[in-house]
């Protein structure tokens, strides 16, 4: 098929997206001056919070950058799109946060990417929250544990991590407070649908107290929107609505519904390698360059 040929829509689409592969083809992307960690969060379930974590992570990860996940959701969702072991007897980041093991102990390399590694979950994580009640520090158990680590990475002449990605439950409890408390950026993905505003109002006083009380470096730096379906109407009303409330921090990129992206979890793979040239990974990988440019 010719992609200069536009008539239909099916080749325009095509051509589209020739054209944003064109654009992306050889771009290197800078490095961070200082290791970026970013929480993914939105206490909204399925709008895409781990999907968007290990698939930025992939895009990041496969341009050259040091990346490491944090997965602190007790389903251990992003471990399994990562091929990271995460069963029961598996030392995980719960043992970080409650038997204070070092980070370095529980890393594990991503099967596919060479420069990705993984903090990875356990179904022990659906007590912790119980469990830091009652510890000292309990909110700053995450920051301490990413410092030793960094610490520890010096010391053994690693390279340093370019970023690090937390992928949160879907609420707003210890385990996400920890999040908030050890990174410096929020993400938050937006699904493109009727609610999508709904409850963000809460996440963003939250992420307030956070600011006043543990953590004044903390900021909203990037929003993604997700699911985007282009034949609604209400797709792009709700692209807009968010794009008005959030100039600065909406990424232009936006992730269409995507059965690639949907189905690439069950390979223990992200988009990224399960399905390189699907329009879900291309709409990572720009997303990905774009928050590498603003960094």
């Amino acid at each position: 098929m010719d992609l200069m040929d536009e008539s239909t829509p099916l080749a325009r689409e095509l051509a589209n997206e020739s054209r944003r592969r064109e654009k992306l083809r050889g771009r290197v992307l800078p490095r961070p001056a200082e290791t970026r960690i970013m929480t993914v969060s939105n206490q909204k379930g399925g709008v895409g919070k781990t999907t968007t974590t290990v698939n930025l992570a992939a895009a990041l990860a496969s341009a050259g950058l040091n990346v490491l996940v944090i997965d602190i959701d007790p389903q251990g969702n992003a471990s399994t799109a990562l091929g990271i072991d995460h069963r029961a007897e598996v030392e995980s980041i719960y043992d970080v946060l409650i038997d204070d093991l070092p980070l370095a102990n529980v890393v594990a390399q991503c099967p596919d990417i060479s420069n990705l590694i993984c903090a990875p979950a356990t179904i022990h994580l659906a007590g912790a929250e119980i469990e830091l009640v009652s510890l000292v520090a309990r909110e700053q158990r995450l920051r301490r544990a990413i410092e030793a680590y960094a610490a520890e990475r010096v010391r053994m002449g690693q390279e340093r991590l370019d970023y690090i990605f937390i992928d949160c439950p879907p609420s707003l409890g210890l385990l996400t407070v920890n999040a908030f408390v050890a990174a410096r950026e929020v993400l938050i993905p937006i699904q493109c649908e009727y609610y999508a505003l709904e409850g963000l109002s809460q996440l963003l006083k939250n992420i307030e107290m956070i600011q006043k009380h543990l953590n004044a470096d903390l900021v909203v730096s990037t929003i993604l929107l997700t699911m985007y379906d282009g034949r609604t109407n209400l797709a792009a009303q709700v692209a807009a609505e968010v794009r008005e409330h959030f100039p600065e921090q909406v990424l232009g990129a936006v992730v269409p519904r995507s059965v690639r992206i949907s189905e690439a979890p069950s390979y223990q793979q992200t988009v990224m390698t399960y399905d390189p040239s699907s329009s879900g990974a291309l709409s990572y990988l720009e997303a990905a360059a774009e928050i590498a440019q603003r960094g």
